[in-house]
């Protein structure tokens, strides 16, 4: 298990929130999300064999939110 830090920009609610969680909550090999509000930070733990950095990237930037690389 890695555990990976993104930058996001654009989440300022619990709607933000619960749309990141699930949909990255939802790919293979991640165990654990937190997204921070106050930090713009979603917080992974995940198995980069299953759920590369990128994937994760792609799929929050899929809900509407910039990822800052």
């Amino acid at each position: 298990m890695e555990k990976s830090i993104l930058k996001v920009e654009g989440m300022s609610c619990e709607h933000c929130v619960k749309a990141v969680t699930k949909a990255v909550g939802a790919l293979p090999g991640v165990t654990y999300v937190a997204v921070d509000l106050k930090a713009g930070t979603v917080t992974v733990e995940h198995d980069t064999a299953q759920s590369p950095l990128n994937i994760i990237a792609q799929e929050i930037e899929d809900q509407g939110y910039d990822v800052i690389r």
